[in-house]
């Protein structure tokens, strides 16, 4: 039986027989419910004080049987109670330190600042992508939902430096501000970028007029959740097939198919090719390239010159994607 199983079997039965010893003191010697609840507890408790009253001969009886039976509950109870408490501040000792050290040990991972119902959805993506992350909410209900569903996570604000930097974010790849608040996500947000320049930030917005906030603050993208369902809905009511073939191919974990940004290094066997060579080359189809000018190109020309700094979005097998990246 597990600890917590035991401490509330304990708790339990300790209620139970202090309420079957005041019931039975009221039966037998008529006495008040406040007697009775102390006379009750100074007989489980064995601490030797005088009777409240003179006793009955079944007062007598009564309080024997409760007293060798009581003693055995209350040891029991009591062992229940201390065990679960010692257990849990161990395990919480143990569990915090485990989980910093896994911390340290990330690299190129993601900060989740939010554990609300858009920073779960984004969690559940990252965990089923086998994406690294560490959750940082300051509501414990959150905290402890996080760590239940075995996720890293911290519990406190995520505009404190501190925290920032004890979940790596001068190692992150990027941070995702996703708490329900537009200003604490703005706070978030100069925090990181004045801690790691080239940290990619996506924050949240609930208002339209947050967004050249969130952008002067330093947010790479903005994202309004009620902006992307009313387009979700448009397309669904307009294009129906096109939201169903991309829910398919990309919304299950089996899928044949991936998308993925591929950044250009000087070392990538893409750099000074062709888009058509490039295409060759990886089995890959490349949808769109963005110079390192700026320039976004959709479904370039196969004579485009592919440079370093240059970034590509492709669509293609996962083992083809993964030999692209060992490869860079």
């Amino acid at each position: 039986m597990s600890p917590q199983r035991r401490f509330l079997w304990g708790v339990i039965a300790l209620i139970s027989l202090i309420f079957t010893g005041a019931m039975g003191y009221m039966l037998i010697e008529k006495w008040t419910f406040s007697d009775s609840i102390f006379m009750t507890i100074i007989t489980l408790s064995t601490v030797g004080y005088k009777e409240v009253h003179e006793l009955s001969e079944a007062g007598r009886v009564f309080t024997s049987f409760l007293i060798v039976g009581g003693v055995g509950v209350m040891f029991y109870a009591a062992t229940a109670i201390v065990e679960y408490f010692v257990e849990q501040g161990v395990e919480g000792i143990f569990w915090r330190r485990r989980m910093r050290n896994q911390i340290s040990k990330l690299k190129g991972h993601f900060i989740i600042c939010g554990y609300g119902r858009v920073g779960r959805e984004v969690a559940a993506a990252f965990a089923k992508n086998k994406i690294p992350f560490v959750v940082i909410d300051p509501n414990e209900m959150a905290f402890a939902e996080a760590k239940e569903d075995g996720h890293l996570c911290l519990l406190g604000s995520a505009s404190s430096d501190e925290l920032l930097k004890e979940a790596g974010v001068t190692r992150a790849r990027g941070l995702i501000a996703a708490t329900g608040s537009d200003a604490e996500n703005i706070f978030i947000t100069l925090s990181a970028r004045e801690l790691n320049p080239k940290l990619f930030i996506v924050a949240r917005t609930c208002t339209e007029d947050s967004v050249p906030k969130l952008e002067r603050a330093g947010a790479n993208r903005v994202v309004s959740p009620l902006a992307l369902g009313g387009r979700r809905m448009v397309m669904l009511a307009l294009r129906p097939l096109v939201v169903d073939f991309i829910d398919t191919v990309f919304g299950k974990a089996t899928s044949p198919l991936e998308l993925e940004d591929i950044e250009i290094t000087a070392d990538s066997p893409l750099a000074g090719k062709r888009v058509e060579e490039g295409e060759e080359l990886t089995g890959l189809t490349i949808l769109a390239l963005r110079k390192k000018e700026g320039d976004l190109l959709p479904k370039p020309d196969a004579t485009t010159i592919i440079e370093p700094g240059d970034e590509l979005v492709v669509i293609g097998a996962r083992k083809q994607l993964e030999k692209l990246e060992e490869a860079k």
